[in-house]
């Protein structure tokens, strides 16, 4: 291993830093991204049991809103709960909107780097190919060593580059998707309570 990274060239220690910036954010976001850390599934429930219980004071609320980011969005749909239907919407997309902007993080950089190292190791390929004609006007095509380590450095840089790539890619991909899943359930949960506060208020109303 080391001597393929020797052989690499110094492009290799940028696609190797790479490979470890790729499986540290990949860790991480498998770990961030848990649907019963983020929704709690019988969060919303408990919410609404408090509510009817008339329990929902400011002490419940602020432990509401430390306890998931579903019950940041429901904390800040609630502190804006009886001034309107639209004020409480609009304060929940705010809080949504600052949940996910947590939950796509690093999302940027691994994309980045998914679209980088296959440039890396193309610039590797250059570089490679570039020393082996330096070396064939220089000695001619007499000295197969010199010219295998360019073509080496070249082909080694180029799988490198792809060998990161590809698993970057791959797993940004699913990490957009999975994102994608869980603000839709996020999104399922708050209109659940909007509805069932809101049509509870005007049955009040009405009556």
């Amino acid at each position: 291993m080391v001597e393929l990274l020797v052989a690499g060239g110094w492009l290799m220690v940028l696609i190797v830093l790479s490979s470890v910036i790729v499986l540290a954010i990949c860790i991480e976001r498998l770990y961030t991204l848990n649907t019963r850390k983020i929704a709690p599934p019988h969060l919303l429930a408990t919410v609404w049991k408090q509510l009817k219980a008339g329990e929902m004071d400011a002490a419940r609320l602020r432990t509401l809103r430390q306890s998931s980011p579903l019950g940041r969005i429901l904390a800040a749909g609630l502190a804006n709960a009886y001034h309107g239907r639209d004020v409480m919407k609009e304060s929940i997309q705010e809080a949504a909107g600052h949940v996910v902007h947590d939950l796509e993080r690093y999302l940027n950089t691994l994309g980045t780097i998914a679209a980088i190292a296959p440039l890396l190791g193309l610039l590797g390929t250059v570089v490679g190919m570039i020393k082996v004609f330096a070396e064939i006007m220089a000695q001619g095509t007499g000295n197969a060593s010199a010219l295998a380590g360019g073509i080496s450095e070249a082909l080694i840089t180029t799988a490198a580059g792809l060998t990161v790539a590809i698993p970057a890619l791959v797993m940004h991909r699913y990490f957009t998707g999975r994102i994608d899943g869980i603000v839709v359930e996020l999104e399922q949960e708050t209109i659940k309570l909007v509805d069932a506060l809101h049509s509870e208020e005007n049955m009040e109303n009405a009556a």
